[in-house]
């Protein structure tokens, strides 16, 4: 499927074939595809909780209002994000670049995000949005479905994952093989709305 196709057919889908199962190779791929994901200075602040365990998938679901894409879809991840990424060993976001961008950006990345606690947590959503778009996209490319969610109680989330300290959970993504089409597209507002000349 090419991009522009994926990107008008991404829909977020609610109902999963409950006996269907990715490939390890397929896992793979949608795990290398995710990882091509641009993120600030490239600290890759996302950790994707791959939750495999039926039981607590049970869990998860109960703590999502019972929606059933929770259990049934394939695969489930809890998107997570560390929000100190930027302050542990940047300089391994760079190891393959060269020199010259080495030196210029890594020793720019503490004073960018030191003792600014909005921007660190804001700059790790930002980051973990932009990956869930690509992870959702390439799955569509791979002809699977996806449903990202915030429809359910972060603080049983976090609980039931054991998240650190200094996490926070951006969403929770299923992915799966559809068993119905999701209802048409709800609506866009206009372009004229959407689109700002210049300044407000």
């Amino acid at each position: 499927m090419n991009t522009f196709d994926a990107i008008r057919e991404r829909r977020a889908v609610k109902y999963f074939d409950p006996a269907h199962q990715f490939t390890e190779q397929e896992t793979d791929q949608l795990m290398d595809l995710a990882m091509q994901a641009p993120s600030s200075f490239n600290i890759q602040h996302w950790r994707l909780v791959n939750v495999a365990d039926k039981a607590l998938r049970a869990q998860l679901r109960a703590a999502a209002n019972d929606q059933a894409q929770v259990t049934d879809a394939s695969l489930l991840y809890v998107v997570t994000v560390d929000i100190n990424a930027w302050d542990e060993n940047p300089a391994r976001y760079w190891v393959n670049a060269p020199k010259e961008a080495q030196d210029i950006l890594v020793p720019w990345i503490h004073p960018f995000y030191a003792g600014k606690e909005q921007l660190q947590r804001d700059e790790a959503m930002r980051s973990a949005g932009i990956m869930l778009q690509t992870l959702m996209l390439s799955a569509k490319a791979m002809g699977y479905d996806s449903c990202p969610m915030v429809g359910f109680d972060f603080e049983k989330v976090a609980e039931l994952i054991h998240l650190p300290k200094n996490y926070a959970i951006a969403a929770m993504l299923a992915i799966g093989k559809s068993l119905k089409p999701a209802w048409p597209k709800p609506g866009f507002i206009p372009k004229s709305e959407m689109i700002i000349q210049n300044h407000f």
